[in-house]
C-alpha cells in the first residue's frame, strides 16, 4: 500500500506539473484553444476559406471579429476554385482585408501556376501578399518529391507573383514541407505555419494557423469547421503588408 500511495503522489505530481506548464504556455500565447478567438498577444486575427465552405457571408464574418481572411483562387495550372471571385467581393465589402492563395502542385511547371494565379486574381488596393499553399497530396504524401525538383518549380513560380504583384509571397506550410523544402532557404518570405494548437515557436513566423476545427456562422458548405489564423504582430504592422 505504501508503494502504491508513493506512486499515486508522483502521479499527482506530473498531472499538477502538466497543467501548470499548459497554464503557462496559454498566458504566454504559445497555446490556443481549439476555438480561441482572440489570442492574448497578437491583434490581428483571421480565417482562410476555400469552396468547402461554400456561401460566405462576409459581414457576418466581420461582425464576429474576422479582421482578415486568406481565400484560395487557384490550384496548379488550370484549377480555380468557384467562389473565388464572389469571396474576393465579399470580403473587400465588409473591409476584410483579404489574400488570395494558390494550392502549390508538384506536376506542372512554375510559370503555368502563376499565370492561373495571375488570371484569377486582380490587382486589388489594399490586398494581402499572394499566397503559395505548400502541401502534400495524393502519391506524394507517402513520397514527396526530392528538395531539388520541388524549387525548380516554386522559384519561378514566386518570381513570378512578386514581379506582378509588387509584394513579396508568402509561404504557407506544414511543419513536414517545412523541413523538406524551405527551412534554411527562403527567410526572405514571410511564412504561414499551419500547426494546431501549439504555436512554432521555434521559427520565425508570421502568420500561425492554429485551429482547423473552429465553427463560426456565416457559412453553409460541405465542410462546418473553418480554420482560425493569427498574425505575428499588431494591425498596423498586418497593413504594411498590404498592397498600397
Amino acid at each position: 500500500m505504501l508503494k502504491l500511495g508513493r506512486i499515486l503522489k508522483g502521479f499527482l505530481v506530473l498531472i499538477c506539473i502538466g497543467l501548470l506548464v499548459l497554464f503557462l504556455l496559454h498566458w504566454r500565447g504559445l497555446l490556443l484553444l481549439p476555438n480561441q478567438k482572440v489570442p492574448k498577444p497578437w491583434s490581428a486575427w483571421g480565417v482562410d476559406v476555400s469552396a468547402y465552405q461554400g456561401e460566405v457571408d462576409w459581414q457576418e464574418l466581420a461582425q464576429q471579429g474576422v479582421q482578415f481572411a486568406f481565400i484560395k483562387a487557384t490550384e496548379g495550372s488550370g484549377s480555380t476554385d468557384r467562389y473565388f471571385l464572389q469571396n474576393w467581393a465579399g470580403a473587400q465589402d465588409a473591409g476584410v482585408w483579404a489574400g488570395a492563395y494558390h494550392f502549390f502542385s508538384y506536376d506542372s511547371p512554375g510559370e503555368t501556376q502563376a499565370k492561373n494565379f495571375i488570371d484569377q486574381v486582380p490587382l486589388t488596393p489594399g490586398m494581402l501578399p499572394p499566397v503559395v499553399d505548400i502541401e502534400f497530396y495524393g502519391d506524394k504524401l507517402q513520397d514527396p518529391p526530392l528538395r531539388e525538383e520541388t524549387e525548380a518549380i516554386l522559384k519561378p513560380l514566386l518570381a513570378r507573383l512578386e514581379e506582378y504583384y509588387g509584394q513579396k509571397p508568402i509561404l504557407y506550410a506544414t511543419c513536414r514541407s517545412y523541413r523538406l523544402y524551405l527551412e534554411d532557404g527562403y527567410e526572405e518570405y514571410p511564412l504561414w505555419i499551419t500547426r494546431p494548437l501549439l504555436a512554432p515557436i521555434d521559427k520565425n513566423w508570421t502568420f500561425w494557423q492554429y485551429s482547423h476545427s473552429a465553427h463560426l456562422s456565416g457559412y453553409e458548405g460541405r465542410e462546418e469547421h473553418i480554420d482560425l489564423n493569427v498574425f505575428r504582430g499588431t494591425l498596423e504592422e498586418l497593413d504594411r503588408l498590404r498592397r498600397k
